[in-house]
């Protein structure tokens, strides 16, 4: 082979051994991956989403409803929803308005757009930019992390009646951990996906 050909040809390894790092690194640092969790630079906080760590909205919102992470839907979404709270899901949740302002202030500053935990990413690139569901549930995201889930399981299951019920098979939810791997939905102890 020639001293052209040779060249040419250490460009084209080199060329392609170089994108296919830059592929893997991608792989694994993508956003898009979300479910890569080997990664030791990632901290285990980034995998799912942040905890609630405020009292009043625990306490409040937690009083009928599991206190769902602002990370698990965007800003503009908390902001339909709180603006809403006379017919909160057929429910009148009303507040004075500045305990309103207080946790609207709160979801919106730690909604999945502001996030950069895992699954609240996920869930924001999952909608459009102009999407503001009010369920969770609704998202691409849940749709996709949830399709493999009969109604028997969920709906028709009288120990957990509806995916708004997170916590009944997420046993770590108020931690912020949604991993498929501690899924545990009641009265299927050897169900796996």
């Amino acid at each position: 082979m020639d001293n052209s050909k040779s060249k040419t040809w250490s460009i084209v390894l080199t060329m392609g051994f170089t994108l296919g790092l830059i592929g893997i690194s991608g792989m694994v640092l993508s956003d898009d991956d979300d479910d890569y969790e080997g990664n030791d630079r990632w901290s285990q906080s980034r995998l799912d989403v942040a905890p609630v760590d405020n009292a009043f909205y625990k306490e409040e919102c937690g009083s009928c409803h599991f206190p769902y992470q602002p990370g698990l839907l965007p800003a503009r979404s908390w902001q339909r929803l709180m603006g809403g709270l006379e017919d909160h899901f057929a429910e009148n949740a009303e507040l004075e308005a500045v305990d309103a302002e207080q946790l609207t202030a709160y979801l919106t500053e730690n909604a999945a757009d502001t996030s950069d935990y895992k699954r609240s990413r996920g869930i924001s690139r999952s909608l459009a930019k102009d999407d503001a569901p009010l369920r969770i549930s609704t998202t691409r995201y849940f749709k996709r992390k949830h399709h493999e889930l009969p109604d028997r399981m969920v709906k028709d299951n009288p120990d957990v009646r509806s995916f708004s019920n997170c916590e009944l098979c997420h046993e770590r939810a108020a931690q912020g951990s949604y991993d498929e791997h501690q899924v545990k939905v009641p009265g299927y102890t050897d169900w796996d996906d």
